[in-house]
Order: structure tokens, then sequence, then C-alpha cells
């Protein structure tokens, strides 16, 4: 079984819609939305509106801490963030807010969890950017393979019998082996607001039959969303964050 996993959309049609299209050109059995549908973006209802169909469909949907906001005062979002989450309150109908509310934190099928940020709590947004912040999350759960976003780079850990942690370089496009003796832990980069140098949409392959995990990008049409997101009157320190991926 092949699945696709995307996360960090962020409201971002035109990213969303690039990795669909890549999507199509694979064999995949099954698509994973590990959270943050919204937030930042000019698009908030057509994203929501595609992953519940896509649902319906039998894809798995997460709750991250943007789609949480939607519903529930956030005070640890900055003010841009929260400046955006008002914006998009006001464009979202009842069920499109309800869908939100309804996704859940974590996801476990079979020897694979699947969380917005992180294992180790998923419900407090913590960051997993490093060897010690990926450690916590091999602890407090047996599962062989660990995925999640919320840092929008895309990262690998590998944790051993003896419960060492280890940081793998990756390269988009390349399958990694994720080798049965350890566990793994895979940071899934952002669809829909990159910050790590570049403005190609991310996403990411599991073959479970061949145990790979393939990190993907794709280029989109970043100028037309920071031109929608500059007429919506978005703050513009986050269309110039489209334009430069960080």
């Amino acid at each position: 079984m092949r699945l696709a996993l995307l996360t960090d959309i962020h409201a971002n049609r035109e990213a969303f819609e690039a990795v669909l299209a890549d999507l199509s050109q694979r064999q995949i059995d099954r698509l994973v939305f590990l959270g943050d549908i919204v937030g930042y973006g000019p698009d908030p209802g057509w994203c929501i509106d595609q992953v519940e169909s896509l649902v319906a469909k039998g894809a798995i949907a997460l709750r991250g801490n943007h789609d949480r906001a939607i519903g529930v005062s956030d005070k640890i979002l900055n003010a841009n963030a929260r400046r955006v989450i008002d914006w998009t309150v006001n464009r979202l109908n009842a069920r499109q807010k309800l869908f939100l509310s309804e996704l859940p934190l974590e996801v476990q099928d079979g020897d694979t969890l699947f969380v917005h940020a992180s294992a180790n709590d998923p419900a407090d947004w913590l960051y997993v950017n490093s060897e010690s912040t990926a450690r916590p999350s091999f602890l407090v759960c047996d599962a062989r393979l660990i995925f999640c976003g919320h840092v929008h780079r895309a990262a690998l850990y590998s944790c051993d019998l003896a419960g060492r942690v280890s940081h793998l370089d990756i390269a988009p496009g390349n399958p990694m082996p994720l080798l049965q003796s350890r566990r793994w832990l895979g940071v899934i980069g952002s669809v829909g607001q990159p910050r790590d140098g570049t403005t190609l949409a991310s996403y990411a392959i599991l073959d479970r039959d061949l145990n790979e995990l393939t990190f993907r990008r794709v280029g989109y049409d970043a100028t037309t969303t920071a031109r929608k997101s500059r007429e919506a009157g978005l703050p513009e320190a986050l269309a110039q964050r489209l334009m430069k991926g960080i």
C-alpha cells in the first residue's frame, strides 16, 4: 500500500492543486492529511471542501493548531497568524467549521502513528526540529513509524534498539529505506507554506510494501497565491514568505 502524506496546506489552493495533480500521476492507495488545512492563506473554504471530499473517499485527516484555532482561542499563535485566523473564521460556513472541529489530533493505523505536531503531546503543538525534540515521541509510544508536520521543513529521524536517535539527510525524489531494525519519525514538509528556502510545495509518499519513504517537491504558482493574499488584506509578510520559502 502506498500512502500520500500531506500537511500544512494553509489555505493555499494553488499549492494544493499542484500536489494533487502530481499525485494523480502516481499509484496512491490512500491520502493522509496531517493537519493545518487553514491559516496563513487566502482560500480556506476551498481547501477544507477538498479535504472533506477526499475524507469521504477514505482519506485520513487530522486537526492542526490553526484548524483548532478556528473554534478555540489560541494565544500561542503569533500576531499575523491570529489575524488570519480571525479573517478565516468569517469566511467559513457552519459545515466547514464543524468539519475542522471534529478532526482527531492523532490516528493510529497499524504500526504507524499520525499526528500534526508531536507524538509526545499532540495537543501541545511541540516542534520536532532536532534529535532531542524527536526523542520524546519515540519514548511515549511503540509505533514503528511516526509521521507529523507542523515544522514546515521536511526531516527524517531514526531510533535504534538502544534508544539512540539520529537525524538522516534526505534528498527529495529518492526513496529512503525504513529499515525494520529501527523506528522512524518523518517530519513532512508543508504543502502551502514551505520554510526551507524554496517555494516548492512539499509532501511525501510512504510505500508500506517496500518500507520506503520518498519526499517530493512540486512547483506551483506562488505569485498568484501571494497576489490573492494581498487582495484579501492579509499580512504582507505572509505574501513575502510564499515568494521566498522562509
